[in-house]
């Protein structure tokens, strides 16, 4: 079972940054697809980003520009830079790790983090 822990969220004013971190187990981190998907009340979860282990990145459209995922593999990390926050990227953010290469279905995903919250204030 892998094991994935979020860090890093928190409360945030319109416009400004923060930056997630997921650790993971080393043993499961290798080769594996990390991503990035958020679910805000009332809503469906949704793919935010993700990372393959070549590096090679993928994100969801209303992110594009503003976020930034990465991983470090000697530390068996990913992180996601979010800058310039608004207040529709409220949510709680999820790390998540599949065999293979990203993809944006949250059920092709068998291992998940507890969650992190990000309120963005107006």
């Amino acid at each position: 079972q892998v094991q994935l822990v979020e860090s890093g969220g928190g409360l945030v004013q319109a416009g400004g940054s923060l930056r997630l971190s997921c650790a993971a187990s080393r043993r499961t981190f290798s080769g594996s697809a990390m991503a990035w998907f958020r679910q805000a009340p009332g809503k469906e979860r949704e793919f935010v980003a993700g990372i393959n282990w070549s590096g090679g990145t993928s994100y969801a459209d209303s992110v594009k520009g503003r976020f930034t995922i990465s991983r470090t593999n000697a530390k068996s990390t990913v992180y996601l830079q979010m800058n310039s926050l608004e207040p529709e990227d409220t949510a709680v953010y999820y790390c998540a790790a599949r065999s293979g290469v990203v993809t944006t279905n949250k059920y092709e995903y068998a291992n998940w983090g507890q969650g992190t919250q990000v309120t963005v204030s107006s």
